[in-house]
Formats: structure tokens, C-alpha cells, sequence
């Protein structure tokens, strides 16, 4: 049986990712290991390895992550100051999320979305 997924992310500066999911996203932190980051929020925890040759600009790493509360996330973090990637605003898709996106320092790209009735 399955339980879970983490998705492992590059990350270019460990002490960079840190500060930014524990202190814009309000992540928690849950290891550090020789350049290795994990973190976690709800129900969802991140993995982060070392990848200190990537180009950030040709970054392709993202992440779909489901939320119950859309609306109160996107104003968490933009109170947080945390950028909204510019194609990104929250609105209504096609398929049926409420969603928007950021970047995080590497230019991983995190999508969040909530099914809309």
C-alpha cells in the first residue's frame, strides 16, 4: 500500500532553502543532513539535495501540492512577501482547481491548487 509521496528537489545553497519554506512558507523543519534538507508543512513534506552546478534559469523542477483552504494560503503568503510566479495569480483553471504558482530560490516551481465545486 502506498501512503505518501515526497518529491526531491535541487537546491543550489542549503542555508537559502531553509530560510526560505521555514521563514516565507512557514515550513517546518524536519532533517538536515550533509546537504540534505527535509521539511514539512501539513501533510506534505519537501526533500531538498544538493545541486551546486544547476543553472537555476533551467530549472524544471515542480510540484503539484494540494490545499483546503486556497484563499487563505495565497494571502498567508503574500502577507509573507513570498513572489507569485508572474503566469501564476490565483484563478479558476480549466480542469477544475482554484490555483497559483511560485518559484522558490532554484526556481522550483510550487503549485498550489484546490478542486472548486
Amino acid at each position: 500500500m502506498l501512503t505518501a509521496i515526497n518529491p526531491k528537489l535541487p537546491m543550489t545553497n542549503l542555508a537559502t532553502t531553509k530560510d526560505f519554506y521555514i521563514n516565507q512558507l512557514q515550513f517546518e523543519l524536519v532533517g538536515e543532513y550533509d546537504q540534505y534538507l527535509m521539511v514539512s508543512k501539513d501533510l506534505v513534506e519537501i526533500h531538498f539535495f544538493a545541486y551546486k552546478d544547476l543553472n537555476v534559469l533551467e530549472n524544471d523542477g515542480q510540484v503539484y501540492i494540494r490545499t483546503d483552504d486556497i484563499e487563505g494560503l495565497y494571502q498567508t503568503f503574500l502577507k509573507n512577501q513570498v513572489s507569485i510566479h508572474p503566469n501564476g495569480a490565483l484563478q479558476i483553471k480549466p480542469w477544475g482547481q482554484k490555483e497559483f504558482s511560485i518559484l522558490d530560490p532554484d526556481h522550483n516551481l510550487l503549485t498550489f491548487g484546490q478542486r472548486i465545486a
